[in-house]
């Protein structure tokens, strides 16, 4: 399979900004002998959405930068969200104002950055009587206000013949009215990874599976830290005037290196989410219900499946692995869809895929997790290392912000003006927003089905041009993913392993469970090839990841 790996994005041609935006595993060597040889403004810990966005802000404002994240980009709590690009509208009860109001405004920015990664799509509140339905039309007015929301896209209210048309399975004999608003759907992975793209882009460096282990700290200041490469062991020291700790849930960890007395920051909460055919719960937008603990529980469609989540509860282990899902976690699911939806009850056996994740949130000692406001919070060590705990998905641009100017301050950088909303669309946003043309033109010109025009479409946007362009020939009979995209996976998305690929680029393993397991032996076999793995490594990729995708659905059993 051969491939251009640049292109203007809307016409499949073959340079332009891929190639000025790729992550290349093809490179990595590269990267750590420039990240050794090169002073930097700015290192950055940890490849997440907080990471991927300081990153971002301080190549956009002139500095150099290199990131350095431990495991996959996104492979902790921003490849593991709801997937919603949201203003928390809970949070207006909570009486966080300003959070809201910032995150409210920050969709329709994302929006506008990479219009496939932030989908308008309705939300449903179904509610029991009219009354209910007045009162939470109220709140929603205010939150509108907020985010300055346009009138053709104010909520509405449905009646029971609404509901019956739109949301067939929502149980009318109890609910009887519904208000719909717009929230924003996302895909969390690749909106890191557009967002670190376009820090490459500006000039940062990023490097994955590259675990932080010392902070350099000469006459008293952080001065670069020190990493090894998980797959060679080659040591990488990088120096930079400041240091930034974003390794979210791993963030006190960081901060023990430069001070190992540092006190406890953070109150960890596990999310967890569970994956069902659309056939087995056709739902057609996005629903809320209440759980037992009056949580809200979404039931969200994506593709040909629904999934449901999410859970939120205290997690006192380490944050170091994946966290267990339990059968408690998904019976919480499951418990409010037999009140929301009509016909027959979800099962455990009827869930395909999970993943949970780990939130980390600033600690308020007597507060449930569910209760603890979602701010995030900057603050200096006794070394000058800038710290960034807290926030949402949403709100991860004025966060890093935040960060950076925090980081001009404590180290002396010269920041340029801020673009605003001069600045460019992140990798793949460049187009109108319109998503049905995209897939149209993507199944035209090419000959794709329609579902696999529609996944490539709102997982890369315009670039999906340029991957259907390196090949159409499927990675599993029947599924609609494409063998190309393993290839752009490794050449432009920094994927250097089986679990990188299939969980956070392509996302078969969430949400094609037609390629769940099928796509493994494919994926493990271009990646051989492409990254000159011997057998000995293919067999450990392929056993590894069959024991992961099992362990998501373990219990099952």
């Amino acid at each position: 399979m051969t491939a251009s790996l640049g292109g203007d994005t809307r016409s499949g041609g073959s340079s332009g900004p891929a190639a000025s935006a790729a992550i290349s595993t093809l490179e990595r060597s590269r990267v750590m002998d420039r990240m050794e040889r090169e002073r930097f403004d700015c290192v950055v810990i940890g490849g997440g959405i907080s990471g991927a966005g300081v990153a971002c802000a301080a190549a956009q404002r002139g500095q150099s930068v290199a990131l350095l994240e431990s495991g996959d980009f996104a492979s902790g709590t921003s490849s593991r969200s709801s997937k919603l690009i949201h203003g928390g509208l809970r949070y207006l009860a909570m009486g966080d104002i300003a959070l809201v109001r910032t995150t409210a405004l920050e969709r329709k920015e994302i929006h506008r950055l990479a219009p496939h990664l932030a989908v308008p799509r309705w939300m449903v509140v179904p509610t029991r009587s009219r009354a209910g339905l007045l009162k939470f039309r109220a709140g929603i007015t205010t939150y509108e206000r907020l985010g300055a929301v346009e009138p053709k896209d104010r909520h509405r209210s449905w009646s029971v013949e609404d509901l019956e048309r739109e949301e067939p399975r929502v149980d009318r004999g109890v609910f009887k009215h519904a208000c719909v608003y717009r929230e924003y759907l996302t895909d969390d992975a690749h909106l890191v990874l557009a967002t670190l793209r376009s820090a490459v882009r500006s000039g940062a460096l990023a490097l994955s599976h590259a675990p932080v282990d010392e902070i350099a700290i000469e006459s008293g200041k952080a001065a670069g830290v020190e990493a090894e490469c998980a797959f060679t062991g080659r040591r990488v020291r990088v120096r930079a005037r400041c240091v930034i700790n974003a390794a979210g849930p791993w963030v006190e960890a960081v901060r023990r290196l430069e001070s190992p007395s540092a006190s406890p920051l953070l109150h960890l909460s596990k999310g967890v989410h569970i994956v069902v055919p659309a056939s087995v719960l056709p739902v057609h937008h996005m629903v809320v219900g209440t759980a037992r603990d009056r949580r809200s529980i979404f039931a969200i469609r994506h593709g040909d499946v629904v999934y449901i989540g999410t859970t939120d509860t205290s997690y006192g282990a380490s944050a170091a692995g994946w966290p267990e899902i339990t059968s408690a976690d998904v019976d919480y699911l499951l418990g409010p869809l037999r009140e929301m939806f009509s016909g027959a009850p979800v099962t455990r056996s009827d869930v395909v895929a999970a993943w949970a994740g780990l939130r980390p949130l600033i600690a308020d000692p007597g507060k449930p997790p569910h209760e603890i406001s979602r701010r995030d919070e900057v603050m200096v060590g006794p070394a000058g290392v800038v710290s960034v705990a807290g926030g949402k998905l949403t709100g991860f641009r004025p966060m890093a912000r935040a960060v950076i100017e925090k980081a001009a301050e404590v180290c002396g950088l010269a920041l340029a003006p801020w673009a605003g909303e001069r600045e460019e669309p992140l990798p793949g946003g460049d187009f109108d927003g319109d998503l049905a043309t995209l897939e149209a033109l993507l199944a035209g010109k090419f000959g794709l089905s329609r579902p696999c025009a529609a996944r490539l479409a709102s997982l890369y946007g315009s670039e999906a041009l340029v991957i259907a362009a390196m090949g159409t020939e499927p990675l599993v009979p029947g599924a609609p993913v494409l063998a190309s995209e393993v290839d752009w996976s490794v050449q432009v998305e920094g994927a250097a392993t089986v679990e990188d690929v299939l969980y956070r680029r392509i996302r078969a393993a969430l949400f094609v469970p037609e390629a769940r397991e099928a796509s493994l032996e494919p994926t493990a076999d271009r990646l051989t090839e492409l990254l000159h793995w011997s057998d000995e490594r293919r067999l450990l990729e392929v056993e590894q990841m069959r024991e992961r995708l099992a362990s998501d659905l373990r219990f099952r059993s």
